[in-house]
């Protein structure tokens, strides 16, 4: 199974997401390949990777990357947009290609409270997904919205 996670700048959300999939995936046992990209290369955000590191999971590593900088782009199981502007903006994919949006809130430019609020949700709502893609359903995304914590007002 292979997973992408989509962003505007692939600097914070989507950085985060692709952390706490991975971490997911590997706790739980579920064998897929994550990646993150965004409709524009930026950087990642310092504040995305304190706050991820502070739950263990290291971001030092990760660079922001458009679609086109992916290995084999066209070819994903699941696609995951996690702002509203790259949901809009999303690409079309084959047919077999499942996509799912979730919004979460921009924690750029707020303080740490905001990146750990966004960072939480992000890890409960990855929780979800990998526990459901291991019984082999994809899930609703207002099941992964619940399973953040958030509303659609949010």
């Amino acid at each position: 199974m292979r997973i992408l996670v989509l962003c505007t700048h692939n600097s914070a959300r989507s950085q985060m997401a692709e952390g706490w999939l991975r971490y997911w995936a590997s706790r739980l046992g579920l064998s897929c390949e994550v990646w993150s990209a965004g409709t524009e290369q930026t950087f990642v955000k310092p504040d995305a990777i304190a706050v991820m590191q502070e739950v263990g999971i290291d971001l030092g590593g990760h660079t922001s990357k458009t679609l086109f900088d992916l290995p084999d782009p066209w070819n994903f199981d699941l696609v995951l947009t996690v702002c509203d502007a790259a949901a809009e903006n999303c690409p079309a994919y084959p047919a077999k290609t499942h996509r799912l949006h979730v919004s979460f809130p921009d924690p750029s430019g707020k303080g740490l409270e905001e990146w750990r609020r966004v960072r939480d949700a992000l890890g409960r709502m990855s929780e979800h997904l990998i526990r459901s893609l291991q019984q082999g359903q994809i899930p609703a995304e207002t099941d992964l919205l619940e399973a953040a914590g958030l509303t659609r007002a949010t």
